[in-house]
């Protein structure tokens, strides 16, 4: 991949940094010190989400953040700020927690593949921001936690992601001790892929970045979709799922140039979206 950055700007808040080289979109989080998910950050980070789907010419999406912490979850003083509110802050906190979920479904529905990269620590939703990603790479001085249970406000949407990332056993002791553990455990539970020293974080995930970008977006798109619609789903109906899946694969352009340019010992050209 090239490192010429193609795109640099930010929101009109300037809570995400949008930068792009070929066809990589990295997306950093900007509202320190802690990178909370505000009303205002999630919604920028989803309006950018849908750029980003919406672009034929961006085929994966890494989510970075800046300082010490990726992500400590959801805005506290913001939440509570709304307790005056007549309905004792419902509305709000139904706003907040909807539009979290919402985010996150993008995150997992988005047909091109989201790599977490993560330096530091993440906590509550910023957790749920990991897990939900279809790779995490992070350094090794990184820390996660679902820590709700500490402040009287069990990790129920964490929840969510966090079980279909880690090992059942493993993600009920992180929601129900709400314990900070390391990157080496988090790796073992399942909520990320690979650990790297902090001075070649950044060159690991362009790499990672780079050779998923280079394959066939039609397939990584199928694919994507696919992984996610039989991952609950019973054994024989995910098959069945698998085996529609692969048929309809089979018939697309680039799955007819790839195994042509496979036969013919050559590169294949994928077509232009």
């Amino acid at each position: 991949m090239a490192d010429v950055v193609h795109l640099r700007k930010e929101d009109a808040a300037g809570l995400v940094l949008k930068e792009r080289a070929d066809a990589v979109l990295r997306l950093t989080l900007r509202n320190p010190p802690a990178n909370v998910l505000s009303i205002a950050l999630m919604e920028a980070l989803a309006s950018a989400l849908d750029e980003a789907a919406a672009d034929n010419s961006v085929h994966v999406v890494v989510l970075a953040s800046t300082g010490n912490l990726f992500s400590a979850g959801h805005d506290l003083k913001e939440m509570t700020a709304h307790r005056s509110d007549a309905d004792g802050g419902r509305a709000f906190f139904e706003k907040t927690m909807r539009l979290c979920a919402d985010l996150m479904l993008k995150i997992a529905s988005l047909p091109k593949p989201v790599i977490a990269e993560i330096d530091g620590l993440a906590t509550a939703a910023g957790c749920q921001l990991v897990a939900t990603a279809d790779l995490a790479i992070c350094t090794d001085t990184s820390t996660f936690c679902t820590p709700g249970v500490n402040i009287g406000l069990f990790c129920s949407t964490p929840m969510v992601a966090v079980t279909r990332a880690a090992h059942p056993k493993q993600a009920m002791e992180m929601l129900l001790t709400g314990e900070t553990i390391d990157a080496s455990t988090a790796k073992d539970f399942g909520l990320v892929n690979r650990i790297v020293p902090k001075q070649y974080l950044r060159q690991v995930v362009d790499k990672y970045a780079s050779v998923i970008a280079s394959k066939s977006p039609e397939a990584i798109r199928i694919g994507k979709a696919a992984y996610r619609a039989q991952a609950g789903l019973p054994l024989p109906e995910a098959y069945d799922k698998a085996v529609a899946t692969m048929v309809e694969n089979m018939l697309r352009d680039d799955a007819k140039e790839g195994i042509g340019a496979f036969l013919g010992k050559r590169m294949p050209e994928w077509k232009a979206d």
